[in-house]
C-alpha cells in the first residue's frame, strides 16, 4: 500500500533554499550584525570574529531547530503557528511602544 501524502514534506532544496533565504534576510542589519561589523573594525581580526560569529549562528540556530523540533510534537502546527504569530504581533507592538516613548522623551532638536 501506498502512503497518499500523509507525510509528504518538501524537497531538500526548497526547505534549504526557503530557510537561507528568510535567515540570511531576517538579519541583515540587525543589531547581530552590527555588533560584528564593531567587533571585527575594533579587532583588527575579521576571520576570527567571521569564525565566532558564524559559530555564535550555529549554536542559536541549534537551539531553535530542537526547540522548534519538541514544539513540533507537543503542539499542532496550526497552534504553533497562532503561537508564533501572536509572538510576532506582541513583538512589534512592544517594540513600537518603546519607538513611540523614546520618541516623546526625546528633546525636540536633540
Amino acid at each position: 500500500m501506498t502512503d497518499s501524502g500523509a507525510d509528504q514534506r518538501p524537497a531538500f532544496t526548497t526547505v534549504l533554499f526557503s530557510t537561507f533565504t528568510t535567515v540570511f534576510v531576517a538579519e541583515l542589519g540587525d543589531k547581530t550584525q552590527l555588533a560584528t561589523l564593531l567587533l571585527s573594525a575594533q579587532s583588527g581580526s575579521p576571520w576570527l570574529v567571521f569564525v565566532g560569529a558564524a559559530t555564535a549562528l550555529i549554536a542559536s540556530s541549534l537551539v531553535g531547530v530542537l526547540v522548534g523540533r519538541w514544539l513540533s510534537q507537543v503542539l499542532s502546527p496550526e497552534r504553533l503557528e497562532l503561537m508564533a504569530g501572536v509572538l510576532m504581533v506582541g513583538l512589534g507592538l512592544w517594540l513600537g511602544f518603546q519607538a513611540c516613548q523614546s520618541l516623546l522623551q526625546t528633546p525636540v532638536g536633540a
